[in-house]
């Protein structure tokens, strides 16, 4: 099998050293090199392409146009690779194999001149977000690529490549081979914690707006697409002592538990509320530290749940469930606190004004003594009213803080886990429900050497991100019913 390579221009040194690789496998027939300048130099016996961006839709067409072998080998993000022993060939031999539209295969970073397994995750219906990872080396069958720019009905300067691959999985197997081919250059020195606002960053904005019009399309072929109708909320369906109920799920987090209480305890409010604290068999002084607020005010509410077995959104479950919760549950991480006194009046006046069953505020990331450190604010703005559950599945969360009207939220219950069960709450109270947006910061969301997800492994990682495309998957069913 003879195949056609494709690369991004990044450097000539990088160029010449991943050519000069490719050129001693077998199977490679032509090198065209992407570019969106007539003047760069090239190493012998590699072709330019011009193109204006190298996952732009002029780039997908132009590569769909010059290939002529049966699968192309595309390098998408980073061209700075080392080639493991017969990585093409291994590559090529499970494509002609499988048929399959795409393969992409595990990779080892090099980082700080340590080299470390980067292993991946598979492919399935739901991994529409645009953060997919497939490693900087794939395989696409010629034809499905193409089908897929023939469907293109839209021209994207960013997102053409995303557009692509999301119509190749419409026809094609995406196939992932769980074995490390190649090595990555990690120049990226960032943890997870810090990577993944990347996307809320505003200089992405135009990258954002692109990539929401190919996902909702992609949506809209597979019938997974919801129309911007949603059924009427009623308030009235139950009666309620108190109006809100804040819920913290906590489990050994003595050093910031006192904050969050007493950010609570200072709202000023003209309705009633209460503070539920479901704390989850702490051992490190927590427990105690909760039980003096509750002795000193009868609004703290102290549950020890009964269960050993209980994750975040199981902990959430006793809380709602509980007979003093409030018509409104909010939630606040035991890590952080509320921005000040009008945070808890300004969620529940949403729910009202917007006539919707959750609410999602903003949050402002800071360190342990509330100095705000990048990326700043995080407000989701590319929610809209007449697209924000479609746009859902495209991206990894949903903002913070949030809020559910506890009717409701009781008969959809909390996924009994500790990652992604605000996110998977979010997709289904979106499938038939407004949800409403307030775009001022209400919350501090304080990044510490304790918090759990500041930097993530990439075991854990995957394990996250699966879990997440996961739901995705489901959801996309539900969605076609």
């Amino acid at each position: 099998m003879k195949i056609d390579c494709f690369i991004p221009y990044q450097s000539i040194v990088t160029i010449e050293k991943i050519t000069a690789q490719l050129m001693k496998e077998p199977e490679i027939n032509n090198i065209f090199i992407l570019s969106d300048s007539e003047t760069i130099t090239l190493p012998a016996g590699c072709k330019k392409l011009l193109t204006d961006h190298p996952e732009s839709s002029d780039a997908m067409k132009k590569i769909a146009v010059s290939a002529q072998t049966e699968y192309i080998l595309f390098i998408t993000k980073n061209p700075n690779l080392q080639l493991g022993q017969h990585a093409v060939c291994r590559l090529a031999g499970i494509a002609e194999a499988t048929r399959a539209g795409i393969v992409y295969a595990d990779y080892y970073t090099l980082k700080n001149e340590t080299l470390g397994k980067c292993p991946l995750i598979d492919y399935q219906s739901g991994s529409v977000r645009d953060d997919f990872d497939f490693g900087s080396l794939l395989l696409i069958r010629t034809k499905a690529l193409q089908q897929a720019v023939a469907e293109t009905k839209e021209e994207y300067h960013f997102a053409g490549w995303y557009n692509i691959r999301l119509k190749i999985s419409q026809h094609n197997e995406i196939l992932h081979l769980n074995e490390f081919l190649y090595t990555e250059a990690e120049n990226d020195n960032r943890t997870s914690g810090e990577k993944q606002f990347d996307y809320v960053d505003p200089k992405n904005r135009a990258v954002q707006i692109e990539k929401e019009r190919a996902c909702t399309e992609h949506l809209k072929n597979i019938g997974a697409y919801l129309e911007p109708v949603f059924r009427e909320i009623s308030f009235d369906q139950e009666q309620f002592e108190h109006e809100a109920s804040v819920i913290i799920p906590v489990k050994n987090r003595v050093k910031t538990i006192g904050d969050a209480i007493r950010s609570v305890l200072i709202q000023t409010a003209e309705f009633k509320f209460n503070l539920i604290v479901i704390d989850n068999h702490s051992t490190d002084g927590t427990s105690a530290i909760i039980a003096q607020y509750a002795q000193q005010d009868n609004r703290v509410i102290h549950l020890i749940p009964q269960r050993d077995d209980l994750g975040i959104g199981g902990c959430w479950n006793e809380g709602v469930e509980h007979h003093s919760c409030g018509k409104f549950a909010v939630q606040l991480d035991s890590d952080d606190i509320y921005k000040d006194e009008n945070t808890l009046r300004k969620i529940v006046g949403a729910f009202y004004e917007q006539q919707c069953a959750m609410v999602i505020g903003s949050y402002m990331i800071t360190d342990f003594n509330l100095q705000t450190i990048p990326p700043g604010i995080i407000d989701h703005r590319e929610w809209t009213s007449e697209n924000g559950r479609n746009n859902a599945l495209r991206i990894n969360g949903l903002g913070a803080p949030r809020a559910f009207y506890t009717p409701i939220l009781r008969q959809i219950k909390v996924p009994n886990t500790s990652y992604g069960e605000d996110y998977a709450l979010g997709l289904a109270f979106s499938r038939h429900y407004r949800i409403g947006r307030i775009y001022e910061v209400l919350y501090l969301c304080r990044r510490w050497e304790g918090n759990s997800d500041a930097a993530l492994d990439v075991e854990k990682l995957n394990a996250n991100n699966l879990y997440k495309d996961r739901l995705r998957s489901i959801e996309i069913l539900i969605r076609k019913g």
